[in-house]
């Protein structure tokens, strides 16, 4: 399966779109005024205690404070207080190598976040949720480092392997090669990636991790709190580290100083993958050449349509998500509802793994498929929706399917979800959701008419108006346009036009210019329920 990855570059941020066989499977935008990633280790300071939540708001510079819960401190936190403590006040003290470093006692389980810090201490934390809507971000504690085939993990002396990796001899032979060259009281996971991989390689990717956490240290010993004491990298090199594989075919950017940084990057991390980078010179927008621009608008809205003619419902709330499936107009078989239920639903299983990973969308997520009345379909769609997600970074837990055809997926959500406008303002009501009511729209026109002819004393007055409003005014005997003839003696020219609304019109002049429907005069022409009232007023005061 190929994949190319296309990176569109702006002043506001980077546009990054994941292809594979074509088809757009990721979209993130990085935008250049958030400053908060997730991976990013701060030096915070406590603000705020909560023992009803077990849990601390912390001031990493954010416009809220950060959220920090007993269960993200990490067994750990003892040490980790140490090392700030020392880093801060005696540098000399301690070393960022923490092989002669003499760790603390492990926090329990189930402590009380009130035992373990206290209001306005300086405490070293990473950011593993970007601020969503109204939340600040949320924080750990526990300390990692993430590389190509291998994370970091400080304080630490395990080493642990992807679950992905099956194979028990190459398991086993990974944490043999890991163990026998970590450095001292740093521990290790093993990603996906590092199977069979080289001693070499492993070896690099570690020494270059190492070297990341002690130039955090060399910055914590100058910091100030709210400083970045490390940062990650940005999420197009983070997608780079994280999807690299064979079967990428192409990586396109459209700006020169991009494609240096990735050239520079490959060159460290896959030196043989840097002849698949290219830079994109042409008159064509990047996007708009690779068809990406026009999948982004399709894929992004509220119906997402099927191969088959089913469709999706996306809804978004602040609790969950919902998916409806569909199936549209076309019926496979109109004798079996089974098996068109089926058949729909196998598509809809590959869109919605799809739409997950374009949207990232995170927490809850209820999928709604069209109901099976066999419970070897049911089966069988539940395997399919796993199969299809097996690609998916998040972590996510997908729940078997109810009786109801309801499937309930569990995705990571670490970010906010990235939403696309895909509608325009309406021409008609410019984007209020309200317009003239339309039964009073020929009410206003010949009100404008008669004041435009007798107040305003027009000679000739032309007036465009919707096809259906013309229909209105021209048909019949007599029509409105021929008593409007006899009432003011001037014939009126009518034009259609379809690109009106129903409720527009516009009158024009002898010279065909338009003619001010606003200019005040002594009788004010009030559609609303005091419009008698009005008229009867004037007609007194006459």
């Amino acid at each position: 399966m190929s994949k190319e990855l296309f990176i569109s570059s702006a002043q506001e941020g980077d546009r990054i779109a994941l292809v594979s066989e074509r088809r757009l499977v990721e979209y993130q935008v990085q935008n250049n005024s958030n400053k908060f990633n997730v991976g990013d280790v701060y030096l915070g300071t406590v603000r705020k205690i909560v023992p009803g939540l077990n849990a601390a708001f912390i001031d990493i510079g954010f416009e809220k404070d950060a959220f920090l819960h007993y269960f993200d401190l990490g067994p750990k936190l003892k040490s980790l207080q140490k090392y700030t403590d020392q880093v801060l006040h005696s540098p000399s003290s301690v070393s960022p190598k923490l092989a002669k470093f003499r760790q603390e006692q492990e926090i329990p389980k189930d402590g009380k976040i009130s035992q373990v810090l206290t209001r306005n201490q300086p405490i070293l934390v990473q950011v593993v949720k970007e601020p969503i809507s109204s939340k600040g971000p949320r924080l750990s504690c526990e300390i990692s480092l993430a590389g190509r085939y291998i994370v970091l993990v400080p304080f630490s002396n395990g080493v642990t392997v992807s679950k992905r990796v099956t194979d028990k001899a190459e398991r086993q032979r990974l944490v043999r090669l890991l163990t026998s060259i970590k450095p001292e009281n740093f521990g290790i996971i093993i990603r996906t990636v590092a199977e069979g991989k080289e001693v070499a390689e492993l070896d690099a990717d570690l020494r270059s991790l190492v070297k990341t956490w002690e130039d955090g240290f060399a910055a914590l010993k100058v910091s100030k709190p709210r400083d970045l004491i490390i940062g990650e990298q940005d999420k197009t090199s983070s997608i780079l580290r994280d999807t690299l594989n064979g079967s990428f075919d192409a990586i396109t950017v459209d700006k020169k100083e991009v494609y240096d940084d990735i050239k520079a990057y490959l060159k460290k991390i896959a030196p043989d993958k840097e002849k698949i980078l290219k830079l994109h010179q042409g008159k064509i927008k990047l996007f708009e050449a690779s068809d990406i621009e026009k999948q982004i608008k399709t894929l992004f809205g509220k119906s997402v349509s099927l191969p088959g003619g089913g469709y999706l419902i996306i809804e978004h709330t602040e609790a969950l998500h919902v998916i409806d499936v569909n199936s549209g107009n076309k019926s496979i078989s109109e004798s079996n509802q089974e098996e068109t239920a089926l058949y729909t639903n196998i598509e809809a299983v590959k869109e919605v793994a799809r739409q997950l990973r374009l949207r990232d969308m995170g927490g809850i997520i209820v999928v709604d498929f069209i109901d099976m009345k066999k419970a070897e379909n049911r089966k069988m769609i539940y395997e399919r929706m796993k199969s299809e997600m097996k690609d998916d970074r998040s972590k996510f837990v997908v729940l078997p399917i109810s009786r109801f055809g309801l499937i309930q997926i569990t995705r990571e959500r670490v970010r906010p979800q990235t939403n696309i406008t895909t509608l325009e303002l309406c021409p008609t009501c410019g984007g209020t959701g309200k317009i003239n009511a339309s039964i009073a729209v020929t009410d206003q026109i010949e009100n404008h008419l008669e004041v435009v002819l007798t107040k305003q004393n027009e000679k000739k007055v032309t007036i465009i108006v919707h096809p259906f409003v013309h229909s209105f005014f021209t048909i019949g005997f007599p029509s409105k346009r021929l008593k409007w003839f006899f009432r003011y003696g001037k014939w009126i020219k009518l034009f259609k036009d379809s690109s009106f609304g129903v409720t527009e019109y516009k009158f024009l002049n002898a010279m065909n210019d338009d003619i001010d429907l606003e200019t005040k005069t002594k009788k004010e022409f009030v559609f609303d329920a005091k419009q008698e009232e009005v008229e009867i007023e004037e007609e007194e005061e006459a």
